[in-house]
């Protein structure tokens, strides 16, 4: 069963962030993540990004993730 800090570790090692965090029971995750990346693409783009940065692991590993996805100034306020 795949842990919250092992998709934290695979969100960071696929995509350049500023900020990370991961939650969940084993089965469903809730992730916060904050990316320069993010700047100017509207949310689904920024959700590609991440499920881009997941690969196969979300049809194989990770059953539900919610995400928050945010820029940097976006994350200051």
């Amino acid at each position: 069963m795949v842990q919250p800090d092992q998709i934290k570790t695979y969100i960071q090692n696929g995509l350049e962030c500023n900020h990370v965090e991961v939650s969940g029971d084993g089965h469903h995750f809730e992730a916060v993540i904050v990316s320069p990346l993010f700047r100017g693409k509207p949310k689904v783009q920024q959700h590609q990004l991440v499920y881009k940065a997941l690969g196969d692991r979300m049809r194989e590993e990770i059953h539900a993730l919610s995400m928050q996805t945010l820029t940097p100034e976006e994350w200051k306020q």
